[in-house]
C-alpha cells in the first residue's frame, strides 16, 4: 500500500514559504500544517512572521496560536500534533501541504522517527540533582549504563545530559538505543519536498535585513515588551527564540538597542545558513531558486504540474 501523500514546503527564512503554501493549498483544495516551531505560541505574532488571516487566502492553517507563551514545546509533542492534523486532513480527502522552516520538526515527522516518553517530574529531580551534584558527576552517572551518549555530551550540557537520564531512568532504554531503533522505521508518509531559495545568497541575506527592519516597525519591542509583562520566564522556550532573546536583553538593559538588532539580523542570517545546509542533505528535495522578486503563483502553478504528473 502506498504511504499517505504530502506536500512539504520549506527553506530559509524570507523565502516565501508562506505566501507559496496558501496559494498552492488554495488551488488544489489543501490545508497549510505550519512546520514552525515558534508559530506555536500565542501572542508571538510580528517576529515569527505569523500569517495574518489576508496571507492564509482563507486556506486552514494548523497548529498556529496553540499555546501560551510560558510553556515549553518539544518535537515529541509536534509529531504527536501534526499527525493527527495530516491523518484528519487525508481523512477528508485533501492535500496536507507541511509549511515551514523547522527542518527537524519537518524531518522527524516524515520520517517516522519517534521519542523517547517525557516524565517532567523526573526531568525537574534530575535538573536539581545536576545543579546540586554538578554535569561531572551526572555525566559520570550517566556513563554506567549509557557509555555511547556520555562519550559525545560535555558536562556543561545539562539539558542533554539530563533529558540521556531520563530516557533510561523512565524506560529502561538508553537514549542511544532508542534512536538507533527509531532510525530502522520506516517513513510515515511520501512528500513531495518543495525547497525555496535566493539563487543570489546575499539577496537572501538583504531581504531577511529588511524583514527584521519590517518587525521593528510593525512593533516587534513592543510585542517582546507584553510578552515580559505577562510574565513570560527569560529562559523559555518561547524568549529564546530569534528576535524575542535579543529584543528582551535590550529592554531589560543589557545591550544597546542599536546593538540588538544587528545580532537579531546577524542570527537570522546565520540560521538560514543552517537550514540551507540541512535542505542540501536531501537529494529528493525540488529547488526553487528565486531570481528578483519570487513569483508565488508561477511556482504554484509548476508544483500543481508535479503532483498530478503532467
Amino acid at each position: 500500500m502506498d504511504k499517505p501523500g504530502i506536500i512539504v514546503i520549506t527553506g530559509p527564512t524570507a523565502t516565501g514559504k508562506t505566501a507559496l503554501g496558501a496559494s498552492l493549498a488554495r488551488r488544489i483544495g489543501g490545508e497549510v500544517v505550519s512546520a514552525d516551531s515558534m508559530q506555536v505560541y500565542r501572542h508571538m505574532d510580528i517576529g515569527t512572521a505569523k500569517p495574518t488571516a489576508g496571507e492564509m487566502l482563507g486556506v486552514p492553517h494548523h497548529l498556529i496560536d496553540i499555546l501560551p507563551p510560558w510553556e515549553d514545546y518539544s518535537v515529541a509533542r509536534y509529531i504527536a500534533d501534526a499527525q493527527r492534523c495530516v491523518g484528519d486532513i487525508l481523512g477528508r480527502g485533501k492535500w496536507p501541504l507541511l509549511v515551514g522552516g523547522s527542518g527537524l520538526y519537518i524531518d522527524s515527522l516524515l520520517s517516522g522517527r519517534s521519542f523517547s516518553a517525557r516524565d517532567d517530574a523526573l526531568r525537574r529531580k534530575l535538573e536539581c540533582e545536576y545543579d546540586e551534584s554538578g554535569g561531572e558527576a551526572m555525566l559520570s552517572r550517566l556513563g554506567r549504563f549509557d557509555s555511547e551518549s556520555a562519550a559525545k555530551l560535555y558536562p556543561n550540557d545539562k539539558k542533554r545530559v539530563v533529558r540521556a537520564l531520563e530516557a533510561y531512568l523512565s524506560t529502561g532504554k538508553t537514549i542511544s538505543q532508542h534512536d538507533l531503533e527509531t532510525r530502522a522505521l520506516p517513513p510515515r508518509y511520501a512528500p513531495l519536498k518543495v525547497a525555496l531559495t535566493f539563487r543570489d545568497r546575499a539577496e537572501l541575506y538583504a531581504r531577511i535585513d529588511r524583514r527584521v527592519d519590517a518587525m521593528l516597525a510593525r512593533g516587534l519591542e513592543e510585542e517582546v515588551r507584553g510578552l515580559i509583562g505577562m510574565g513570560v520566564p527569560p529562559g523559555s522556550t518561547a524568549m529564546q527564540a530569534i528576535g524575542y532573546k535579543e529584543m528582551a536583553a535590550a529592554i531589560r538593559g543589557e545591550l544597546g538597542m542599536g546593538d540588538a538588532v544587528e545580532k537579531i539580523k546577524m542570527e537570522s542570517r546565520r540560521y538560514a545558513k543552517r537550514q540551507l545546509s540541512w535542505l542540501r542533505r536531501d537529494a529528493s528535495a525540488m529547488w526553487i531558486g528565486w531570481e528578483g522578486e519570487p513569483d508565488i503563483e508561477g511556482a504554484a502553478r509548476t508544483i500543481e504540474m508535479e503532483i498530478s504528473g503532467q
